[in-house]
């Protein structure tokens, strides 16, 4: 079965021609299919117009946020409630085509376990978010080692295996190649097609740049560091320690060779804080070490919480 995961805020008015387009696509692909709707706290009526969805047609699957809680969380929650071996996110805004994913279904068959969209011909405005997001798409690629041109495309097809044990944070829905990679799945990508908006409006900004480059860093950190903490929290650390020890030494020679008081130099300020620094930092780490062991993914919390579900089962 596919599993066709969808987070929408304030797409109501795309709603109608995204399911017509769907079901034209996906019953010509031929497998059994689900449509997973999350609805992430929409305040038009998009929830009105999934709701009538849902009851025409059963095999479209609604999830309504009591609130927003972002695009990544919306994933999360389509993925936790999906049933399907192989699962497709995209966008409902209409700028992936449904009928892409006959195209990212075929490499699945060629043996690749995920497969990420490239909107090669994106419409976007070309500054904005072309030019930014082709500089982090190349900072993405070289900081974790997997090489795609378009770590934003929505569009993409993993095997359920590949997200076992995922968890997803922040913005790191668009990382999810990376940590399927890591753990020895194939990935490759392919070309897609993208439209132009046409309805609605984008709920993309600059900031959200930002939080990539944050949330890039936290990857980075947990694929060395999530089962040691304490050799980056230590490191720097002792780096401090090495610093005020330096200083120290280069205040005591001022002082006793060169006649220079220590209030005339800044070096036994320095030395207080870098050392100061240095303790407090080794003792984080043992800190995150403590925490590491005793909650890392043990509470199993998800990052949403749902007001309603339609044609899930025992979760309505």
């Amino acid at each position: 079965m596919l599993s066709v995961i969808i987070p929408v805020f304030n797409e109501g008015s795309n709603i109608p021609v995204l399911r017509d387009r769907l079901v034209e696509n996906l019953e010509l692909i031929g497998h059994p299919f689900e449509v997973i709707i999350v609805n992430d706290g929409s305040t038009d009526e998009t929830e009105r117009l999934l709701g009538a969805v849902s009851r025409d047609d059963p095999r479209f699957k609604v999830v309504n946020f009591r609130r927003n809680f972002g695009q990544t969380a919306a994933m999360m929650a389509g993925i936790d409630y999906s049933r399907g071996e192989i699962i497709i996110p995209m966008d409902g805004d209409l700028q992936n085509d449904p009928s892409d994913i006959k195209l990212l279904l075929d490499k699945l068959d060629a043996g690749f376990d995920v497969v990420s969209g490239w909107r090669k011909s994106r419409q976007d405005h070309r500054i904005r978010r072309i030019l930014l997001s082709g500089m982090a798409n190349r900072l993405i690629s070289f900081v974790s080692g997997v090489r795609l041109h378009d770590y934003g495309c929505s569009l993409k097809a993993y095997r359920r295996e590949v997200l076992k044990d995922v968890k997803l944070y922040g913005e790191m829905h668009r990382f999810i190649p990376i940590y399927a990679s890591w753990q020895g799945a194939r990935v490759t990508e392919v070309p897609v097609k993208h439209h132009p908006r046409t309805r609605g409006q984008s709920n993309y900004g600059l900031e959200r740049i930002l939080k990539v480059l944050l949330d890039l860093v936290v990857v980075k950190f947990l694929a060395r560091n999530a089962n040691n903490p304490i050799y980056v929290f230590g490191g720097f650390g002792l780096f401090n320690i090495g610093i005020a020890f330096a200083a120290g030494i280069a205040a005591l020679y001022l002082k006793f060779f060169v006649s220079i008081s220590f209030i005339s130099t800044p070096l036994p300020l320095l030395t207080v804080m870098a050392f100061i620094t240095g303790v407090m930092s080794i003792l984080m780490g043992l800190l995150a070490e403590i925490i590491m062991r005793t909650y890392y993914e043990a509470q199993g919390k998800p990052v949403y919480l749902v007001k309603n579900t339609v044609n899930l089962g025992e979760h309505d």
